[in-house]
């Protein structure tokens, strides 16, 4: 399986928030797709020396969160992404990368 997310955006919001300095918001197109991204981005945050990689959520609620500390990856299905709009409610901090 092809684990690429779609959509990607990183949202820098340093100056915004004091629990983390990024976001990372991705969407994937079914739950098996959410799940090994999630399972990815745990792993690879810890290969990289994160000191944890906490995952919240299951593919079944439509949105998974994995929290490495500084940055925070939100993955969502196309219709959760809209439902809670994080890019909107963040609209503040600077988007440092979108790849669509």
């Amino acid at each position: 399986m092809d684990k690429k997310g779609e959509k990607i955006a990183l949202l820098d919001i340093h100056e915004f928030a004091s629990f983390a300095d990024y976001f990372i918001i991705c969407s994937g197109t079914s739950n098996r797709m959410l799940s090994a991204l999630a399972d990815m981005a745990a792993e690879t945050a810890k290969k990289n020396g994160a000191r944890y990689a906490r995952v919240e959520g299951k593919p079944d609620y439509g949105w998974i969160i994995v929290d490495c500390g500084d940055v925070i990856i939100h993955l969502f299905t196309p219709e959760k992404r809209e439902y809670y709009s994080l890019e909107k409610l963040w609209e503040k901090a600077h988007t440092l990368v979108r790849i669509q």
